[in-house]
């Protein structure tokens, strides 16, 4: 077995776990392989998954209760004197302390992992005023801030394991809602890289977290119909994986981008940005049209935001429709 292999976590949650409970046990699991790892809680350790990292390491488990601005600054200062502070709490809390994360922590490149559960429409019933739409787009504007959304348990396994090892300040969304497994035990994760999961030559459906599994199922529905969709997981939104984006514009021509998030600024944004830079191509999102979310089960939620696979569906036949137009 290769080193590299020798460093990637085994999954230590099951398929139907949320990822929020995924980072929470893999926390605990690589504990010993980074001693100076500190975990920063905003009182809701019971929701970020960190509970079981405070239950194996109460040493190593700082609670700042409900002062997320304190909290970033806080770990700010443990990354400058050698500790590796990871700090979790919800995505819409880190939207609370964003001056302290772009100032603290980004301008002077502390080493931070900042750790965000009940991202998007993913948190359900809990509504409105808990569903981060907004934090991909305000955490992809800070300078030196990578930014991560993983789509499955072993994909954040694969993904705590790197932001530990990156030197850099670091975004990444884990889940509320349980999530099933999508990737194989030998899927490799890297910081800036896309995945092809499934080929096709029609068009390219590119999605990040909760919205990979559901480019999956609008994958299957296509080739029903006669279309071959590519299917990218890309996780890193930033920095975005541009020579991917571009092989896939030259071999399929057309995008959809499918992401938990407002339409403006997350990964569509990012996707559009690069193409325009390269291989511009038509493009359609799939993502919450400028509007905040309401209380429901996350799979109601999708169906009724134009987040599901049949809406993806449409969107792929659209973006196919407009790269055929151009072609006249």
């Amino acid at each position: 077995m290769s080193a590299q292999a020798d460093k990637q976590p085994q999954l230590v949650g099951s398929s139907g776990d949320s990822l929020r409970e995924a980072f929470g046990k893999t926390l605990v699991a690589l504990a010993k392989d980074y001693p100076h790892l500190v975990v920063l809680d905003g009182d809701v350790a019971g929701g970020t998954g960190t509970h079981h990292f405070r239950k194996a390491h109460p040493q190593r488990f700082i609670q700042t209760g409900i002062a997320e601005q304190n909290m970033m600054a806080m770990a700010a200062g443990m990354a400058a004197v050698g500790l590796l502070p990871v700090v979790t709490t919800f995505a819409v809390f880190c939207l609370r302390a964003l001056e302290q994360a772009r100032l603290s922590i980004a301008y002077g490149r502390r080493n931070v992992k900042i750790v965000a559960s009940h991202p998007g429409l993913d948190v359900g019933p809990d509504g409105a005023s808990a569903q981060a739409l907004e934090d991909l787009a305000a955490f992809r504007a800070i300078p030196e801030m990578v930014v991560i959304s993983p789509a499955d348990q072993h994909e954040v396994a694969l993904a705590t394991r790197a932001i530990l090892e990156y030197d850099g300040p670091v975004y990444m969304r884990t889940g509320r809602s349980p999530a099933p497994r999508i990737l194989d035990q030998d899927y490799q994760f890297e910081i800036g890289k896309g995945v092809v999961l499934r080929p096709g030559d029609d068009v390219t459906l590119v999605a990040c977290g909760v919205e990979v599994a559901r480019a999956l199922s609008a994958a299957e529905i296509l080739a029903q119909q006669g279309v071959s969709a590519r299917v990218v997981n890309m996780s890193t939104i930033k920095p975005i994986d541009g020579p991917l984006l571009a092989q896939c514009a030259r071999e399929t021509g057309c995008f959809v981008v499918a992401e938990d998030h407002n339409v403006f600024g997350g990964l569509g944004g990012a996707v559009a940005e690069s193409l325009a830079a390269t291989v511009p191509s038509p493009v359609e999102f799939i993502a919450v049209q400028d509007s905040f979310g309401e209380s429901g089960e996350p799979e109601e939620l999708a169906d009724h935001y134009g987040l599901a696979a049949p809406a993806i569906v449409a969107a792929a036949l659209k973006s196919i429709a407009r790269k055929e137009a151009l072609k006249l």
